[in-house]
């Protein structure tokens, strides 16, 4: 399973960032953020807060066209009653009550089998997605390279930001910053006033922005040997992006993306104090459109006849190329699951994932055509030690879309 220890203080101190900056000009809300963060994997009831997330932090609207895609609709399917994991039968509606589902969508052959909202959801709530948002961050890189504004994934980051020169990311290629193999150590102990975590802490209540941490990271590895998960990495890749395409990074998505794609609503990045995108996992979108996102990658990146991210860029995206990516354990890699540019793959059977803390996911079968979203908000996320399946769920899910697949392979379409 992935889970993996790293992803928790990455957002968590990532949103310490966000809590603690623009305080002068917002007092109550910053009150707000600052306990928002401090509770965030303390057993506690977040449904309202990820779909309300405008009442702790600053945000940057993405902006949709109001002219939305149609996604059409099948007869609805019936979930499969329970699922194996591990050797053990878990009951499906069970299980999503456990992980405090709020939507979940499956597609097949591009029309909807299944929608169901759960918790005050409905169809127009956006919800945050976390790390989700890292993908749309790696497809607007492969967008930026198609358009020439990015010469290559070859090049270094420091060519673009320069002031990280000196730091972990000197001269660390894009490739390997997509990849989660930047090198750059990321140290979580709470307890080491020395960690890496606590001196992002210190660093953001002295005033600075969301950026600056990354200049203050160490190298650990040498870049594009070893695969450990770092959200600093993605937010790495964002600054690469306001400085080769000259704008926002909810600017760029809004045009490049969102809105070729007809996305239904407008969604909205949280920011820091300076207006800041958080690119590693500060995006807010309805269920359907972050499907939409998975049925563009579906097509290899054609949406109804029209190439919005290269198909060369979804292959490379979502395919290990080298050792310390595959899935799997292994000594070159912090993590299981194999890892490509900003997606992950569980196995080598075709499928892959976007998944972000608290159970967001966006699962991918090419092969079978399917498409199956999934937004939450379980409590218990994080509140383990370790690897802990039977708190964080991940590989359990993965074991429900698997089963889904099956029974969808079934049934006449």
């Amino acid at each position: 399973m992935i889970r993996l220890r790293s992803i928790r203080p990455a957002a968590l101190s990532m949103l310490a960032a966000l809590a603690l900056t623009g305080c002068t000009s917002e007092p109550v809300r910053a009150v707000r953020r600052v306990e928002f963060v401090r509770t965030l994997f303390k057993d506690r009831d977040h449904v309202a807060d990820f779909r309300n997330m405008k009442a702790y932090f600053p945000t940057a609207v993405v902006h949709a066209t109001g002219n939305q895609s149609v996604l059409e609709q099948a007869g609805e399917v019936e979930l499969p009653a329970s699922f194996d994991f591990r050797g053990n039968r878990i009951d499906t509606n069970s299980f999503l009550t456990l992980t405090d589902t709020t939507g979940l969508i499956v597609v097949k052959n591009d029309r909807i089998v299944f929608e169901r909202y759960f918790r005050g959801t409905d169809a127009r709530t956006r919800t945050v997605g976390w790390s989700l948002s890292k993908t749309f961050t790696s497809a607007l890189v492969g967008i930026a390279l198609r358009e020439g504004k990015i010469h290559s994934v070859s090049d270094p980051v420091t060519q673009y930001v320069p002031e990280l020169a000196g730091s972990a990311y000197d001269g660390v290629s894009i490739k390997d910053v997509l990849q989660m193999s930047s090198g750059a150590r990321w140290t979580e102990d709470y307890s080491d006033s020395h960690s890496d975590v606590v001196r992002f802490g210190r660093a953001v209540a002295f005033g600075k922005p969301l950026d600056a941490f990354a200049a203050t990271l160490p190298r650990e590895h040498p870049p594009g040997t070893y695969q450990r998960y770092n959200s600093m990495d993605t937010q790495v890749l964002g600054m690469v992006l306001r400085r080769a395409t000259g704008t926002s990074l909810s600017d760029y998505l809004s045009t490049r993306i969102w809105q070729p794609l007809g996305m239904q609503e407008d969604g909205y990045y949280l920011t820091d104090r300076t207006g800041v995108e958080f690119a590693a996992g500060g995006l807010n979108a309805t269920l359907r459109d972050y499907a939409r996102l998975g049925l563009l990658y579906m097509h290899n990146g054609n949406w109804r006849g029209t190439q919005i991210v290269p198909s060369e860029w979804v292959q490379a995206s979502v395919t290990p190329d080298s050792p310390h990516l595959m899935p799997g354990r292994r000594p070159s890699a912090a993590e299981v699951w194999g890892y490509g540019y900003q997606w992950w793959i569980p196995d080598l059977h075709g499928e892959y994932v976007a998944e972000g803390i608290f159970n967001q996911f966006i699962y991918v079968n090419p092969q079978e055509r399917l498409v199956i979203v999934k937004t939450s908000a379980n409590h218990t996320y994080g509140t383990g030690h370790g690897d802990d399946e039977s708190k964080d769920h991940e590989s359990a899910h993965i074991a429900l879309f698997k089963t889904i697949e099956n029974v969808l392979g079934k049934v006449p379409q």
